[in-house]
């Protein structure tokens, strides 16, 4: 068994530079406690960024940070302050994180920060192939590292590898604009396993991969190349244990072990017992609201005047980013909104807003936790907000409120809370009305069910879930009702096919022979096939029949010359050796005129469709609509069809982006069958891509060789990636 290996853009140390020696002291973040369970012992190693660039690192000093880091399973990646100045501020913190909270005005798009970007990813990938063997797990966190999955998968293309995101994924319209979205999602689908915090991001995602990339997903899975990539939703869980004990250790302290700020508070709160505290804690951020609320706290005290003088709201705004001048501008907005409401509504006895501008030690946090009656947190848009989380941890007494905006990722979690619209003033004023004057029995109630939900989903369970999903995805993931066509495989498969003494092949042409074109008229063979399929079908004792849903005279035109054996239709007709097509089934085609308008009334609603008419069947087409729309019109036309046909002896044939309605006493498995009766054949041979070719592989016997091209469920033995694979492997045939 491998070690797992977590990278992230900082390691889980500081790293304390005095006197010619270094300490590496661990960090107490949400993400280095919740990868305690996971990054422990020996079997892991923790990849990222020290904090300290390559001008601030004496040389004299590298040993000694390497085995500082070491100590602590850690190993560094080298960044100088150019590369911190392009990657992290400029690309991930002016482009990716506006975007991706839906600040589009925000984000800039400066090819020479992509360029920095792509490069320390790189760096990142390079470091972790250094240190990694094939049979490691590998965990890349956030938005910093989105290529890193594909280029690690380039050179370990059988290391398990996850990725979780921490902050929102856009939905597609957004994310559309990013000038490098292709490469940002093939850089995360090579992932194994991508995790987001709520579904909304996971299906915005899978929106974005279907519609940009065209490929195919299904649930929650998406089939790429020779892969599937499962995407799912874990919702991130605090240390909930460490809140409520530092909670409950606090209240049980007297006055004399309290800290200086908590007596502060205490003082206040005895000079005025029945003013309520209301708080909010965020990092200094655009994406928190902070001028919003205090816009709404303006508005709260104007519409309900009774309640000056009768609350207080706490901003503590951590400091974050302060070189990057979106941020430089956020501050210098809320000191001037703090200074004019307080220099407004403020009285001799009052100020309605205490302003702190820092970050705060962990046991001051407790004392506003615990102190504070609301906790008012009202994010315009945030990927969790475990803010909201550690409050509710710290009500050891079940009491206080909390406001929580409904563009929070946390807020999904927390529906006991009072959901807001951070947009609403006028919900926001009502709502902290309600919050004053909530009885205690109900902030007992909400907060019960709220903190026995944190307390059973805490963060070790969302590592350790997320972990177990990885391991899950690597273990079944490969396990297919099909068998990989491996080499071994396939050399078996050679061997029997060159012993037998009369060999029957079947092979389906679009997504097997020939990759899908969206004009399926396009799709016609090239030289190389041509080639292959000529020494297919020239080879002694070889029976070689090219068996399609295509009609008789794409067919004929492609293949008849070259007296190939067809079967087309799925069955309905069959030429050999060059003879004009014959009809193999006798079918009816007067249930045609019944189902033609309801086809065509589906192309007139469905930008992009398009009717193929067969002689015995008709397909509508829709591989060129937009993915989701056309699949929404797909799941409509298969009700109307299945309404429509009754007793009519017809069916539907879900194809690859193609429904095609047919007879259904005609199909390949019958077809294949009837052709396997005709001589006495050691080695019957199948492959095809989509569900029309599972009526072969389910008719033909046990001891025929099936082949599904790609990774879907299937009844075939074996599988291959890919078209080309396909010829790979029909070229080993040919082989003297």
């Amino acid at each position: 068994m491998g070690k797992t290996i977590i990278i992230s853009n900082r390691l889980p140390v500081q790293l304390q530079i005095s006197n010619g020696s270094i300490n590496a002291i661990p960090s107490v973040g949400g993400l280095a406690t919740g990868m305690k369970s996971v990054h422990s012992g020996s079997e892991s190693l923790w990849i990222g960024w020290s904090g300290l660039t390559d001008e601030e690192t004496p040389p004299e000093l590298e040993d000694k940070i390497d085995k500082a880091l070491k100590e602590n399973g850690c190993a560094k990646v080298k960044l100088n302050s150019k590369e911190i100045d392009g990657f992290y501020f400029g690309f991930s913190n002016r482009t990716i994180w506006p975007l991706f909270h839906y600040f589009l005005e925000y984000s800039e798009f400066e090819l020479d920060f992509w360029e920095t970007y792509r490069s320390v990813n790189q760096k990142f990938a390079d470091a972790i192939i250094e240190k990694s063997n094939e049979d490691d797990t590998i965990w890349v966190h956030d938005y910093q590292l989105m290529l890193v999955p594909q280029m690690v998968r380039e050179k370990r293309p059988e290391t398990s590898i996850g990725f979780f995101l921490h902050i929102p994924f856009p939905s597609f319209e957004i994310f559309r604009t990013l000038p490098w979205r292709e490469e940002i999602l093939e850089g995360l689908l090579g992932s194994d396993l991508i995790g987001f915090h709520t579904y909304d991001y996971e299906r915005h995602f899978l929106s974005s991969v279907r519609r940009l990339l065209g490929l195919e997903v299904s649930f929650n899975e998406i089939y790429m190349d020779n892969r599937s990539i499962k995407v799912d939703s874990f919702p991130m869980g605090i240390d909930y244990k460490k809140f409520y004990d530092a909670a409950k250790s606090h209240s049980e302290k007297g006055s004399k072990d309290r800290s200086d700020f908590q007596l502060r508070l205490d003082s206040h709160k005895a000079s005025a017992p029945d003013t309520k505290l209301i708080l909010s804690i965020d990092r200094l951020d655009y994406s928190k609201g902070i001028a919003k609320r205090l816009n709404a706290f303006e508005y709260f005290l104007k519409k309900y005047p009774e309640y000056q003088e009768k609350v207080r709201l706490i901003i503590l705004a951590v400091p974050s980013r302060s070189n990057v001048p979106q941020y430089q501008l956020l501050k210098k907005e809320i000191d001037e909104l703090v200074g004019r409401i307080n220099g407004e509504l403020s009285t001799v006895n009052w100020t309605p807003i205490w302003y702190f501008y820092r970050s705060l030690p962990f046991e001051n946090l407790i004392d506003l936790y615990t102190t504070s009656d609301i906790a008012w947190l009202t994010p315009l848009r945030d990927g969790m907000n475990l803010v909201a989380k550690e409050y509710i941890a710290t009500r050891t007494d079940r009491t206080g409120v909390l406001i929580l905006s409904e563009m929070a990722g946390s807020a999904y979690e927390m529906n006991e809370a009072l959901l807001i619209n951070p947009n609403n003033f006028e919900e926001q004023a009502d709502t902290l009305k309600q919050a004053i004057n909530m009885p205690e029995e109900e902030q007992v109630n909400r907060n019960t069910f709220l903190q026995n939900r944190l307390e059973r989903y805490n963060v070790e369970v969302w590592a350790n879930e997320f972990m177990n999903a990885l391991n899950e995805k690597r273990d079944l993931g490969r396990a297919f009702v099909s068998e990989k066509m491996s080499k071994e495989i396939l050399t078996r498969i050679t061997d029997r096919y060159s012993k037998a003494q009369k060999r029957l092949l079947f092979l389906d042409y679009d997504g097997t022979l020939a990759d899908f074109h969206k004009d399926p008229q396009k799709a016609s063979p090239d030289e190389e096939l041509y080639q292959l399929l000529d020494q297919l079908h020239e080879q002694e004792n070889t029976t070689l029949f090219l068996i399609s849903g295509r009609d008789k005279q794409t067919f004929g035109k492609w293949f008849l010359p070259r007296h190939y054996n067809m079967i087309v239709e799925h069955g309905v007709w069959i030429s050999k050796n060059g003879e004009d097509f014959r009809m193999l089934e006798q079918v009816k085609g007067d249930w045609m005129e019944k189902i033609r308008p309801v086809l065509e009334s589906f192309v007139d609603r469905t930008p992009g469709s398009f009717i193929e008419e067969k002689n015995y069947s008709l397909a509508w087409h829709y591989r060129n609509t937009d993915p989701d729309f056309g699949e929404k019109r797909a799941t409509e036309l298969n009700t109307v069809l299945r309404s429509l046909i009754g007793n009519d002896d017809i069916s539907v044939l879900n194809g690859n982006k193609v429904m095609e309605v047919k007879s259904s006493n005609v199909n390949k498995g019958r077809a294949a069958v009837r052709m396997m009766g005709e001589d006495n054949y050691d080695f019957v041979f199948a492959i095809g891509d989509d569900w029309t070719d599972e009526f072969m592989f389910q008719e033909l016997p046990d001891s025929a060789v099936t082949v599904k091209v790609g990774l879907k469920k299937t009844q075939a033995k074996y599988h291959v990636e890919s078209t080309k694979k396909v010829r790979e492997l029909l070229k080993r045939f040919v082989q003297p």
